[in-house]
Formats: C-alpha cells, structure tokens, sequence
C-alpha cells in the first residue's frame, strides 16, 4: 500500500511538471499557409491603346494604327482609351485631332468619332465636299474599304446596239483617281460593334472630291455602274499616260468581239499628245 501511494505521487509530480515545462515554451510558429495569404498581390496593369507609328492630325483612323500597351493603374488617364471590343469600334473611321508620336496613348479627346455631331464636315478639307456612291459586295472590293483609304473610280456602262457596234458596246473608263474615303455605310456613324461591321458588306461608300468631281460622279452614277479599286497605302503619285486613262472597249478585253459578221476586224490607238483615238479598219 505505502508503495503505491508513493508511485501516484510520482506520476503525479510528472505530469504536473510536464504541464509547467509547456507553459513556459514560446507560442507555436504561424501556419505557412497563413504566411503566403499575407503576401501582397501582384499589381494590377491595365490594357490601353496607344498609336503603332506617328499619326498626322485630320488621318482617319484604321486598323493598325493602334497597339495595345500594358501600362499601371497610376499611368493611364481617366479617358485613356482601353483595349476592349467596343472601343475598337469606335476608332475604326474615327479622325484624330492632333498629333499623336509613336506609342503616345490615344484618348477620348484626341479623336472625333464618326457619330460625333460636325464629324463629317471636320474631316472634310477646305474647299472638298462629300458626296456617297451605292456600292455591293463586288464593286465595293468585297467590304474591304475602310475610311482613310484611297480610291479609283470605274465607271462600266452599256452603249444601245444604235449607238455603238458589238465590239464597242460595253466601256469602262476611269471617272476619279486618288480619292480620299471618309465613310462607309452609316454603321460607322452609328459607332457598330466590331462583330456586326466584319459580318456585313457595306452598301454606300463616301467620297472626298472637289465639286466639279462631285458632278462627275453623279453623272456617272447615272450612266452606267460605279466600282471602286483601293490604292496602294505608298503609292507615289505618277502622271499616267494619255494611253493608261483611255476608255476599254469590249474589243480591248476580249478577242472574240474584234471579229464581226463581216470578218476581221483591224484596230490601232493612235496617241496625239495628252489625247488618244481609236481607229477601225474593216
């Protein structure tokens, strides 16, 4: 009995020292996990538009004109324009103020939006007037045209059998060279989304001419069917000669109609200066 009781208080003893040593001991070390959600997050950058080379003030903006930069927060102004659908929308056609370097960020108050009000008479040059043309899915090069490019325009036309034999009926001739485009359709003005402006093929077109081209083009409009012939972006501009502007002639395109009922049909250009004449020798 006397040596049980001294093995409890033993134990005893033990377990109360065992208690006392772990109160004494420092407080256990934070979670790992709890140490890595302290960390701060990454900064946050934002994605805004900025201009892909200089753009000159009065240009009509068009795709590739812009890149998109990943700027901070702190960096980009409150109108600084951002990398999203609707504001690629938005300056596709859009005119730019002012001069913009290479990599400058594009805002809000650079840029005049084609739906803006006095868009068309801001972009308009002194002395130009803007008159529209129908186009479709072939003469308006495949909605291809974007504003800020620059144009030819064909005129096609059908002579009456009266009026011209087989071989001469069917003419085209180059009414307007090197003209500006500054619209397309009214979606541009309505500012459309990206998704519909890709989908559909544009129906109008709008021009930039003097007024005596604007009275070309309307009387052409009348006589047969306009189509238009994008320019290249770096084309220099070179005099054509007398022969390159001359009207063609169905014989000129296809070599069946140079030959008639009456047999073969001879034909010579004959140039005179700036003016060129076509003979017939039968």
């Amino acid at each position: 009995m006397r040596l049980f009781l001294v093995l409890l208080l033993l134990l005893t003893a033990a377990g109360l020292g065992l208690v006392a040593w772990r109160a004494v001991q420092p407080p256990a070390p934070i979670a790992a996990a709890s140490a890595a959600a302290a960390e701060p997050p990454a900064p946050t950058r934002l994605r805004v538009l900025v201009a892909a080379r200089p753009l000159l003030a009065g240009s009509l903006l068009k795709e590739g004109d812009w890149v998109v930069r990943e700027v901070p927060p702190e960096a980009a102004s409150g109108d600084a324009l951002r990398d999203t659908p609707e504001e690629r929308a938005e300056l596709q056609g859009a005119m730019l103020r002012q001069y913009r370097e290479a990599g400058a960020p594009l805002s809000r108050a650079d840029v005049l939006r084609p739906r803006d009000r006095g868009f068309l008479a801001a972009v308009l040059r002194p002395g130009r007037r803007a008159i529209s043309v129908g186009v479709d899915a072939v003469t308006g090069a495949a909605g291809l045209i974007w504003p800020g490019d620059q144009v030819d325009l064909i005129l096609t036309q059908e002579l009456d059998a009266s009026q011209a034999p087989l071989d001469r009926r069917v003419v085209a001739e180059t009414v307007l060279t090197d003209i500006r485009v500054i619209a397309v359709d009214q979606k541009m003005t309505q500012g459309a989304s990206a998704e519909s402006a890709t989908r559909s093929v544009a129906s109008t077109v709008t021009l930039e001419v003097s007024t005596r081209e604007a009275e070309r083009v309307a009387v052409a409009s009348r006589l047969g069917r306009l189509a238009i012939t994008v320019r290249a972006m770096e084309e220099a501009a070179v005099a054509e000669p007398a022969a390159a502007r001359a009207a063609v002639f169905g014989a000129d395109v296809s070599s069946a109609l140079s030959q008639t009922e009456q047999g073969a049909v001879t034909r010579m250009r004959v140039i005179q200066g700036g003016e060129a004449q076509d003979l017939t020798f039968r």
